[in-house]
């Protein structure tokens, strides 16, 4: 989906990292929840509440996901899924547009 229809925008942005992470709010009339966002390249740690599914829009990045020694590879069009109550570990390559949703259970 490219374009969100029908929806209210948290105007305060959500920013990490010194402004290298930012990302504004995105709130559905059915409850649903995601962000919009931008991570400038370098190295972080993001801990979830709810299951996250990050999907890549644009850039190159690399996770080590919960339990995992691996780094996985993940550029434009790509998305990757984090579980509730868990700590992932990024790499940006390049500076990365992505799409947060939150699954909450």
């Amino acid at each position: 989906m490219d374009i969100f229809e029908n929806v209210t925008i948290v105007k305060k942005a959500n920013i990490y990292y010194d402004g290298k992470v930012t990302s504004r709010t995105v709130l559905f009339e059915n409850g649903e929840k995601k962000t919009l966002g931008i991570m400038l390249p370098g190295e972080y740690e993001f801990g979830t509440s709810d299951k996250e599914i990050m999907e890549i829009t644009q850039g190159n990045l690399e996770v080590k996901l919960p339990g995992s020694n691996e780094w996985i590879t993940f550029t434009s069009g790509e998305s990757f899924e984090v579980s509730a109550e868990s700590k992932f570990n990024l790499i940006v390559k390049e500076t990365t547009d992505y799409c947060c949703s939150y699954i909450c259970s």
